[in-house]
């Protein structure tokens, strides 16, 4: 497309660039989040130059692309709102109900075992596991994401458990609840 007929583009967007906006803003319900994806719908059009046939056609055109960032706007908050419930959730029953008879019977072995996982997979456990917090909060404090966080646990509960099962065999199995092998490895 030569340099003429993409002045000639801008200059018809540009005089309608108020009406965009209010389009944008209806829907959005904020002038911030409007200006955001007028902008970047104006980069779009000119990564997608050429995918406009009919001249005639560019201010229907570019409204359609307003509609389907709009949507895909809609869809992605959707998908994160999601994501934050699901870790919530998570979060709080994989803490709540703890019964500390429970903590307290728990092989000595766990603690034995902590230290030697990774920084980052000892640090979840502790944290998440044995000191009660919330999955979201541990994973802001340590700067990652919940969806990250929450995969890091999944890990290191599961080495943890080889762990445990490595090094007391068969009262790993049971729960650790009446463990001998403490005894029976140690003096």
């Amino acid at each position: 497309m030569n340099d003429e007929a993409v002045a000639g583009r801008v200059d018809v967007l540009v005089q309608s660039k108020a009406r965009f906006l209010q389009f944008l803003e209806r829907r959005l319900g904020n002038r911030a989040d409007a200006e955001d994806m007028l902008q970047a719908a104006f980069l779009k059009l000119v990564a997608h130059e050429d995918s406009l046939r009919d001249e005639d056609k560019l201010v229907p055109w570019f409204y359609q692309m307003l509609r389907n960032l709009t949507v895909d706007h809609y869809r992605h908050r959707d998908a994160v709102t999601r994501l934050e419930q699901s870790v919530a959730a998570e979060a709080v029953t994989s803490t709540t109900g703890a019964d500390e008879e429970l903590f307290t019977a728990v092989c000595a072995c766990v603690n034995d075992i902590i230290p030697l996982l990774k920084a980052e997979h000892a640090e979840l456990v502790r944290r998440v596991e044995l000191g009660g917090e919330p999955l979201h909060l541990v994973a802001g404090d340590l700067g990652i994401t919940p969806n990250n966080a929450s995969v890091r646990l999944h890990r290191a509960r599961r080495i943890l458990r080889e762990s445990l099962q490595n090094i007391c065999g068969a009262c790993a199995d049971h729960g650790c609840l009446d463990c001998g092998c403490r005894r029976s490895a140690r003096p």
